[in-house]
C-alpha cells in the first residue's frame, strides 16, 4: 500500500472474530461482513451525526430504535457498521443498508472502542504487507490454541489484564465472563487464585498448572501456563475447559503457546509498532541470505554453531477462493505452527515469505530426522483436524550450522515444488523422499538455461509434431519412461502396441535420432521433458 492509496481496512468479520462475545454480536448485515472498517468513532444522538465511508460508529446514550437516525444517517455515508445497546433496529439497518451490532449490556464503551480500533490499528500497520496478517495478532493466536485445546483461552499480562481472548458460545464460566467484561480478572476471583497459590505456581517457571472446577464459585476447570522470559514473568495463558473436555494434546499446545508468546509480549512492552516484527523479519533475512547468523542467533539464543533445519508449509491451493478467506486461513496456520515447534524446539521461528510458512529449528541434537518428520506431520494433522485447511510440509536438509539455513530452505523450497509436479501421495516429504525428482528438475533447469546444449534435431521434432496432431512426441515419451516395454507404454496411452512402434519408428526417421543409443535416448528424454 502506498501512501497515495487508501486503506483498505479491517474487514467486518475480523473484528467481529476478536471481539466476539460476550462484549458484540451481530444483528443484521445487509453487505455482509466482509465490508472493510477504515476507522472506529463514537456517536452521541445529540450530537450532528456525521459518519464516514468505513466507519464503525459506535453509538452511545441511546439504545435499539431511539438509534434510528444514527443508524440512517451511517447507511447513506457508506458506514461499515452501527453498534448500540438493545435489541432494537435491524429493520431500519436493514433498510440503510448498514451492518448492526448489538454491545453487550455491562460492557464499557470506551472497552469496545479501544479494541475495535486495536483490530483497525493493526491492519493498517500490518495489513498492507504482502501476506496481508499480522503475526502479532495475540487474538488470532488466542484462537488457535483453543482450536489446539478444545477450550476457551484468555491472555493476561502480570497485573491480570485481559490482552486478548478467543471466540466462546454460552460456556463460558463466571470469572471468564467478567474477566473479558471488565478487561481484567475480578479482584474476588483473583484473591481466591492467589490464596490457592496458583499464581506463585505460574511465577515460578515453566510448566503447567491446573485448577479444579469449583461450581459454588462459578469456575469451571481450567489450566494455565505462564510466559517468562528467563526468569522474568511477562504474563499467563488460560485454558477455560468449555462444555467438552480439553483435548488430549492441550497441555503440549498449551506449553508451546507460552513460549511463542514470551517475544511477543516483550516487544509489546519495548516495540509498540506492531511493523517492528524484529524475529520475523530476521528469519527472513537468515532464509535469504541478508543477515548473518550471528545476528539471529544473539537475539533467540541459538548456537549457530549447532545444526538446523529448515521446514516449508503451503496451503493447498484448491481450498480458499476468496483471497482474504486464505490470507487468515494462513495467519492461523502461522500460530499453529509456532505453536507446535515451540514446544519442540524452544529457539524455534516461524515467518511468511512468498506466500509459503517457514519454520527455522535450530540447535538441533544428532539423529532428530524421525524427530523432525514426526512434528511436521503433526503439524499437518492438526491443521487438518483444527483449521480444516489442507496442508502441504516439506523438510529441507540438516545443515551443520545456522549459517547454512538458506540451504535448508533452498531445499525445503525444492521439496515442495517436486511434490506439486510429481502429486506426491502424502502431505509430508523430506528431500530423501523425492531426491531423484529434485535433481531431476535441477538438471532440467540447467539444460533450460544452456541453448547451446539442446539438440536441434528434438526442436525439429516437436515442430513437425505440432504440424501433425501432437502424436509423435507423448509417444517417445511413454517408451523411453517403459524402458522401452512397447506393450507398458501402449497401456499408459490406451493405444495399441503396434501403433507405439509405428509412432517411435516415425519420430525416428523425422529427427534423424537414433532411440537404440544409449546416449541419444537420454539425452532425448531429457530434452523433451522441458
Amino acid at each position: 500500500m502506498t501512501a497515495a492509496e487508501p486503506f483498505a481496512g479491517a474487514s467486518l468479520r475480523h473484528v467481529l472474530a476478536t471481539l466476539g462475545e460476550p462484549l458484540v454480536r451481530v444483528l443484521v448485515a445487509p453487505r455482509g461482513l466482509g465490508v472493510p472498517v477504515q476507522d472506529v468513532v463514537i456517536l452521541d444522538p445529540e450530537d450532528p451525526p456525521e459518519p464516514h465511508p468505513g466507519d464503525l460508529v459506535l453509538v452511545i446514550g441511546a439504545r435499539g430504535r431511539s438509534a434510528a437516525a444514527a443508524i440512517r444517517a451511517a447507511g447513506r455515508a457508506g458506514a461499515a457498521a452501527v453498534a448500540v445497546k438493545g435489541e432494537g433496529g435491524t429493520d431500519v439497518a436493514a433498510d440503510a443498508g448498514v451492518a448492526l451490532l448489538t454491545v453487550g449490556a455491562e460492557a464499557r464503551w470506551e472497552q469496545v472502542e479501544a479494541l475495535a480500533r486495536g483490530v483497525v490499528d493493526a491492519a493498517r500497520a500490518g495489513g498492507e504487507a504482502e501476506t496481508g496478517e499480522v503475526l502479532g495478532d495475540l487474538f488470532a493466536l488466542a484462537q488457535t490454541v483453543a482450536t489446539l485445546t478444545g477450550g476457551l483461552v484468555s491472555i493476561e499480562d502480570t497485573a491480570s489484564r485481559v490482552l486478548a481472548y478467543s471466540r466462546a458460545g454460552d460456556e463460558v464460566d463466571e470469572l471468564r465472563r467478567l474477566s473479558i467484561l471488565g478487561r481484567e480478572g475480578p479482584e474476588r476471583y483473583l484473591a481466591i487464585l492467589r490464596e490457592w497459590g496458583v499464581y506463585q505456581r505460574l511465577r515460578a517457571g515453566e510448566g503447567i498448572v491446573r485448577v479444579d472446577e469449583r461450581p459454588e464459585l462459578g469456575i469451571r476447570r481450567r489450566i494455565a501456563a505462564g510466559i517468562h522470559a528467563g526468569s522474568q514473568p511477562l504474563g499467563t495463558i488460560w485454558v477455560q475447559e468449555g462444555a467438552q473436555p480439553l483435548t488430549e494434546q492441550a497441555e503440549v499446545a498449551l506449553l508451546g503457546a507460552s513460549r511463542t508468546l514470551a517475544p511477543q509480549l516483550i516487544r509489546a512492552r519495548t516495540l509498540p509498532d506492531p511493523q517492528l516484527r524484529l524475529r520475523e523479519d530476521l528469519l527472513a533475512g537468515l532464509l535469504e541470505g541478508r543477515v548473518d547468523a550471528e545476528s539471529v542467533a544473539d537475539d533467540i539464543g541459538a548456537d549457530p554453531a549447532r545444526p538446523a533445519q529448515v521446514l516449508a508449509f503451503t496451503l493447498s491451493r484448491q481450498q480458499s477462493a476468496a483471497a482474504s478467506d486464505r490470507l487468515l486461513r494462513r495467519a492461523e496456520l502461522v500460530h499453529l505452527i509456532a505453536v507446535h515447534t515451540a514446544a519442540y524446539r524452544r529457539t524455534a521461528l516461524v515467518s511468511v515469505l512468498g506466500g509459503r510458512v517457514y519454520a527455522l529449528l535450530p540447535d538441533l541434537p544428532e539423529h532428530s530426522d524421525a524427530a523432525v518428520l514426526a512434528l511436521a506431520k503433526e503439524i499437518v494433522g492438526a491443521a487438518q483436524k483444527h483449521l480444516d485447511t489442507p496442508v502441504r510440509a516439506a523438510l529441507g536438509g540438516i545443515v551443520p550450522s545456522l549459517s547454512d539455513a538458506a540451504l535448508s530452505r533452498g531445499d525445503a523450497d525444492r521439496v515442495l515444488m517436486a511434490m506439486t509436479r510429481g502429486h506426491w501421495p502424502s502431505d509430508v516429504a523430506s528431500l530423501a523422499d523425492v531426491r531423484a525428482d529434485v535433481l531431476l528438475s535441477e538438471v532440467l533447469a540447467y539444460l533450460g538455461d544452456q541453448p547451446r546444449l539442446r539438440d536441434p534435431r528434438i526442436a525439429e521434432l516437436r515442430a513437425h509434431d505440432a504440424d501433425h496432431g501432437d502424436i509423435l512426441v507423448p509417444a517417445v515419451l511413454a517408451y523411453l519412461n517403459a524402458f522401452g516395454d512397447v506393450r507398458t507404454a501402449a497401456r499408459s496411452l490406451n493405444i495399441h502396441p503396434n501403433t507405439v512402434r509405428y509412432r517411435v519408428r516415425r519420430a525416428s526417421e523425422v529427427s534423424g535420432i537414433d532411440l537404440t543409443d544409449p546416449a541419444q535416448r537420454l539425452l532425448t528424454e531429457l530434452l523433451l521433458r522441458l
